[in-house]
């Protein structure tokens, strides 16, 4: 481990060494391409039986979606798990008062939101040093997270929490590289792009793509991409997660410095031990989670409005909503009707592939 360890340093110093121009650019994206397979190999080390799972770490999943808290120890994660949630986290005024995830549920606006409170993050994470890398793991499997920052310390700390989480192939409020890309068994190396690129030419490509032995490929270019764009690409494992910021212990600072705070993005200034500003926090998770309620109607009775069906945004057609209820619903699916705006008229009789919206009624109706 120390040697890979070693091998990133010595290309990080390298690439800090080297001056960005033209004609440094193919060096450097083979630099890039190295330290990411490099990373790779810190996350899942070649060969080698199953290590020993650590025990308590890994928390089952539960709920229609999964919140992760990061953030460095002592800036309020277990306060705000504790006031949110209503589950007792350990809290002390040392760091590394939690040494394991501790889980919570909320309930909003009728769907089930699991909480995680994740041990704190140290510099060097990335690399394992303080149990960091099971901590990022568990943060993977998330549908957003919430980076809890301390006010009084500087913003220097975000930077450094989003390099560590960056490390471990998580882009934070980032959407997948719009690139194309599938391996060939021959033909060679086919680059085209839709607009001029700033950075990437065929040399640059075909230097990064032989780093990973492809010398057959067809690659399409849809904006103006950067080499980590196309490394993201070609390694395949990266995980795009919202994020927002907790700026906690606001009760803390001035009138004057709130304003300031509240101009940086995808932010929220909270203070999690006066349960301060909790309803807009609460607001935002929603917008970013991007989750949708359907509400299910019996034939004969009135909707149901107490429990929906909660669907993600990216899948919300009736397939789907049957899917959720359970799986043999769709095989025995004849048409269902449909109340709300995602329909004409009042209600609607629709097909299995209708995609519904937010807060729609939907009565199903089966094959005889």
């Amino acid at each position: 481990m120390s040697t890979i360890l070693e091998k990133i340093s010595a290309i990080e110093s390298e690439m800090a060494r080297t001056q960005k121009n033209k004609a440094t650019s193919a060096h450097l994206g083979l630099l890039k391409a190295k330290l990411a397979k490099l990373r790779r190999e810190l996350i899942s080390p070649k060969g080698g039986g199953g290590g020993t799972g650590e025990a308590g770490f890994e928390v089952a999943k539960t709920g229609d979606a999964r919140v992760g808290f990061v953030g460095f120890p002592s800036v309020g994660k277990s306060t705000l798990l504790s006031n949110l949630a209503g589950v007792y986290s350990e809290v002390a005024a040392y760091e590394f008062t939690t040494l394991t995830t501790v889980p919570g549920c909320i309930k909003y606006k009728g769907a089930k939101i699991q909480l995680l409170d994740l041990p704190g993050i140290i510099e060097g994470a990335k690399d394992g040093k303080g149990r960091g890398r099971q901590v990022i793991a568990v943060a993977r499997t998330c549908n957003l997270i919430f980076m809890v920052l301390d006010c009084l310390k500087p913003l220097g700390h975000k930077k450094l929490l989003e390099h560590e989480l960056e490390g471990f192939g998580i882009r934070l409020n980032k959407k997948p590289p719009n690139i194309y890309y599938k391996r060939k068994d021959k033909g060679g190396i086919n680059l085209n792009s839709m607009v001029p690129q700033s950075e990437l030419d065929t040399d640059l490509v075909k230097t990064i793509l032989s780093e990973y032995k492809i010398h057959n490929a067809d690659i399409t270019l849809r904006y103006d991409a950067t080499s980590d764009d196309l490394i993201d690409v070609i390694e395949g494992n990266r995980i795009y997660i919202p994020c927002i910021y907790l700026l906690n212990k606001i009760d803390q600072i001035s009138i004057e410095e709130l304003d300031v705070i509240y101009k940086i993005p995808h932010c929220v200034p909270i203070s999690a031990h006066h349960h301060w500003n909790f309803d807009d926090l609460l607001e935002l998770m929603w917008e970013y989670l991007r989750l949708q309620r359907i509400y299910t109607k019996p034939k004969g009775q009135l909707p149901d409005y107490n429990s929906p069906v909660v669907l993600h945004n990216e899948r919300t057609s009736i397939e789907d909503f049957c899917n959720k209820l359970h799986r043999s619903i769709a095989k025995e699916f004849k048409y269902a009707l449909v109340w709300g705006s995602s329909v004409k008229h009042q209600p609607q009789k629709v097909g299995i592939d209708h995609v519904l919206n937010d807060e729609d009624v939907v009565q199903i109706v089966k094959k005889v």
